[in-house]
């Protein structure tokens, strides 16, 4: 069984009646949506014709969304509906991320998020949804769509009907008939700064990027807003990570770099541990919930990376602690035996982001293929240059690992930034690399500018200065990056 909708577009006129039915029966708060009407003109007057396009959770096949719940508080249903336990939710917005449709939002009141349940409490009394209730030109059928005897089947096998953004491979349940081309596609229309009957929200002032010009002639002017979710703190762990993940990747091999003493034996260890700590702040203090982290424990989604990232950084921790606690005890030879396996922790701890970032179908930036090499090199890079502000003199080896890595890095990043890419989510995401902000200018060019002035710092023997540059330059890149993934448009 599979619950979905068809949405007639040759019958729909726009009127909003299925919104208003919706926020009245889910008591929906002011400024969200569960489902919503875009309108989108296309042509010059007088020769203007409106589209509209509904918009909802589609109820995926393969939903994003519930495989990367780290606490299982989404839920695919035997009836096909995909439905959120409020309770349950920690409010780590990962599923807003994951879902390539906008579909889901926060409230911020209850610190949870919500969206298109099908209005599972209507159907389970043999009721049909809300919205399909009170649309007045029955531009709205819901149905089991597994059922070849059914409505919405029947409509889905006699008349061409698309789906958004297929590409995503979720499999989505609602279909869409008559829908124009222009409206299905995101990005592809202009977005003015002005809607239809008010202000479009700044939530995302970016300027269109002028790489990935849209159709001529075209605009979206109704369409509801959404925020980047995921901002500073999650840029800065990603940083935090690659400090504490370098630091013991390198750990084994710090003593052919020429450090002794107390250098060689606790520094690689206390970076790591202090990082990984932060690091872990960091991801608590992000949760709508933050009190309720521990449900990472007791209800936790093994399909999600949240999850096993989150035993991959506790195991990294609890290691590293093991170490230094040998160090105390005087057993120095079998710490330094487990440093070998906690640079391969470390390894772990750097890379699971980028499995993490794939779970997040509406983020398709994110899905390529460097970023896995790259958050690797992030975390050597980073280790590196943490191991470079203690170094006793003339640790040559050190600094040329470090020109090395900073090159490597912006090779990298010009890739990411201006390499070819399968999506057009992609593109978008990318071009927007350029246009994000953090101190007055782009957030892309600061990276590289400070990136390039931190390599002739430690070329040229400041051993402080090019560190410290080096950190301040892959932490803009990281902001540019997270923040870039979540400008495209998916409505």
């Amino acid at each position: 069984m599979q619950y979905g909708f068809v949405i007639d577009h040759d019958n729909c006129i726009g009127c909003h009646a299925c919104t208003v039915a919706c926020k009245s029966e889910n008591d929906v708060p002011v400024g969200n949506f569960r489902t919503s009407v875009k309108y989108v003109e296309e042509g010059t007057y007088p020769a203007i014709k409106r589209h509209f396009l509904v918009q909802r959770c589609n109820h995926c096949t393969d939903a994003p969304c519930v495989t990367i719940c780290p606490v299982n508080a989404l839920e695919k249903r035997d009836d096909g509906i995909v439905d959120i336990d409020r309770d349950a939710c920690i409010g780590c917005r990962a599923c807003m991320q994951a879902c390539p449709y906008d579909a889901i939002y926060l409230n911020e009141d209850k610190g949870a998020v919500e969206k298109c349940h099908f209005c599972a409490h209507r159907v389970e009394q043999n009721l049909e949804p809300a919205c399909a209730v009170v649309c007045p030109t029955n531009a709205i059928i819901a149905g089991d769509l597994d059922d070849p005897g059914s409505k919405v089947s029947l409509l889905v096998q006699n008349n061409p009907t698309q789906v958004r953004r297929p590409e995503q491979g979720t499999s989505p349940n609602v279909h869409y008939k008559g829908a124009a081309a222009i409206a299905m596609q995101p990005g592809r229309a202009a977005r003015p700064d002005t809607y239809l009957f008010s202000q479009r929200q700044d939530t995302k002032p970016e300027p269109w990027p002028a790489s990935v010009p849209t159709v001529p002639d075209a605009q979206v002017v109704l369409d509801v807003g959404h925020k980047v979710e995921w901002g500073w703190p999650v840029s800065l762990y990603l940083l935090t990570k690659s400090i504490a993940a370098g630091a013991a990747m390198l750990a084994p091999f710090i003593g052919a770099f020429g450090f002794t003493g107390w250098r060689a034996n606790w520094l690689p260890e206390l970076l790591a541990l202090v990082f990984t700590l932060v690091t872990l702040l960091l991801l608590v203090e992000d949760l709508a919930r933050p009190m309720r982290f521990y449900r990472l424990l007791t209800r936790p989604n093994w399909k999600s990376w949240l999850v096993k990232g989150g035993v991959i950084l506790g195991a990294f921790c609890a290691l590293t602690v093991g170490i230094l606690v040998l160090r105390l005890a005087g057993a120095d030879g079998l710490a330094d035996g487990l440093r070998w396996p906690n640079a391969v922790l470390g390894l772990f701890a750097a890379a699971y982001t980028a499995f993490l970032f794939a779970q997040c179908k509406g983020r398709d930036l994110w899905e390529g293929r460097l970023l896995l090499p790259h958050l690797v090199v992030s975390a050597l890079l980073m280790g590196s240059a943490a191991f470079l502000i203690a170094a006793p003199a003339g640790t040559t080896a050190l600094a040329i690992l470090l020109l090395s890595l900073v090159l490597v890095h912006l090779g990298l990043a010009f890739a990411e930034r201006y390499g070819s890419h399968p999506t057009e989510n992609a593109r978008q995401g990318a071009a927007f690399l350029g246009t994000v902000g953090l101190f007055g200018s782009p957030a892309f060019l600061d990276g590289v500018i400070l990136s390039v002035a931190g390599f002739i710092c430690v070329l040229i023997g400041f051993t402080y200065a090019g560190p410290i540059a080096l950190l301040l330059g892959l932490y803009c890149y990281e902001h540019a990056y997270v923040r870039a993934g979540q400008l495209p448009p998916l409505s």
